[in-house]
C-alpha cells in the first residue's frame, strides 16, 4: 500500500540525500528514526525526543532481510506502509524513507559490518548473523541520510549498544542516541511482535519484566548473579514461559556477564518465549544504598 500523501515519502537513497541537502542549506539540524514499521507508540516517543533535538526528522522503514534467520518471522512480520506514514505524519515527521530491498542491497552487493565481542552474549548465539543485518543496514542508513543524530529505542540495548560502537569505531559523524522503553499499562515492554500473542500469552507476558526487576533488585542487595538468575530462570518457566534462551545479569556497556554488581553500570537482561513469539527486555540495576 502507497504511503500517506500528507507525508512526503523517497525511496531511493539519491532522493533522500537531495532533500536533506536542501535542509542543510536552511541550517537545520536533522535526526533519522530508524524503523522496520507496524509502527506503535513506543516508535513514536522516539520521534518526541528527535523533536527536542533537531528541526528536522527522517523516518526510516525497511523490513531488513538480512536480520531475520532462516526459522525467524521475515515473511510473516506486519507490513501496512499507509498505516505507518499516517502515524508519522500525525506524530510530526518530515520524510519517509521507504527503500525496496534492491535499493539497500544492490545487485552484487559483497559488505557486511560485524562488531564483535558486543555480540558474543545476550541474543548474539541465539541469532547466528542477526547483529550482522543490524550493523550493516544500520551503518548504509546512517551514511545514506548522515543526520546529526539516531534515535533507538533501549528495549533493544545490545542493539544500541553495538550501533553504539559501530558508529565510533567507523567514524560515522552521528550522534547515537537511546529513548526509554515504553510499556505498557502492565509493564509490557511495547513491540511490534506483541501482536503474534494469543490472549492468554498476552496475560502471562507481561510477568517478564517483573521478574527482570526482582532480578536486578536481587544483585543490587548483594546476592550473586549466577543465583539470582536461576531463581529468575525457574521462575520464568513456572510462570508458562514454554522456553527461555537467557537470563542474566551483564556490564551494561561491555555486555559481558558479572558474578556481583560492582561500581560500572549494570543491567538484567532476558529473552524468553511464549509459543512462537520471543519477547526481550532489560532492567536497570540501582546499586543499594
Amino acid at each position: 500500500m502507497p504511503a500517506d500523501p500528507a507525508l512526503a515519502t523517497v525511496r531511493t537513497v539519491g532522493e533522500l540525500r537531495g532533500v536533506v541537502a536542501t535542509w542543510r542549506r536552511a541550517g537545520d539540524a536533522v535526526a533519522l528514526v530508524p524503523t522496520m514499521g507496524a509502527l506503535h507508540r513506543g516508535h513514536l516517543s522516539l520521534l518526541e525526543r528527535a523533536h527536542a533535538r533537531c528541526q528536522r526528522i527522517v523516518v526510516s522503514l525497511f523490513i531488513n532481510p538480512t536480520q531475520f534467520g532462516p526459522n525467524e518471522d521475515y515473511a510473516a512480520y506486519p507490513r501496512d506502509e499507509a498505516a505507518d506514514a499516517g502515524k508519522l505524519a500525525g506524530a510530526g515527521a518530515d520524510l519517509l524513507y521507504a527503500p525496496a530491498a534492491e535499493e539497500i542491497y544492490p545487485e552484487g552487493f559483497a559488505t557486511q559490518v560485524r562488531v564483535t565481542r558486543l555480540t558474543d552474549h545476550l541474543c548474539g548465539p541465539h541469532r547466528p548473523g542477526h547483529f550482522e543485518g543490524v550493523a550493516t543496514v544500520v551503518t548504509k542508513l546512517l551514511l545514506q541520510s548522515l543526520p546529526d543524530v539516531a534515535i533507538f529505542g533501549e528495549k533493544d540495548w545490545q542493539q544500541l549498544q553495538v550501533i553504539r560502537r559501530l558508529a565510533r569505531d567507523l567514524d560515522i559523524p552521528v550522534a547515537i542516541e537511546g529513548a526509554p522503553t515504553v510499556r505498557e499499562a502492565d509493564g509490557l515492554a511495547m513491540s511490534s511482535r506483541n501482536s503474534y500473542l494469543s490472549p492468554a500469552e498476552r496475560a502471562i507476558a507481561a510477568s517478564l519484566n517483573r521478574v527482570l526487576r526482582s532480578l536486578a533488585q536481587a544483585v543490587a542487595g548483594g546476592e550473586p548473579c549466577r543465583a539470582a538468575e536461576e531463581h529468575a530462570l525457574r521462575t520464568l518457566l513456572e510462570i508458562g514461559f514454554t522456553k527461555v534462551d537467557y537470563v542474566t545479569v551483564a556490564d551494561g556497556e561491555t555486555l559481558q556477564p558479572i558474578e556481583r554488581v560492582g561500581e560500572r553500570p549494570v543491567r538484567a537482561f532476558a529473552a524468553a518465549w511464549l509459543g512462537r513469539t520471543r519477547l526481550i527486555d532489560n532492567a536497570e540495576v540501582t546499586r543499594a544504598g
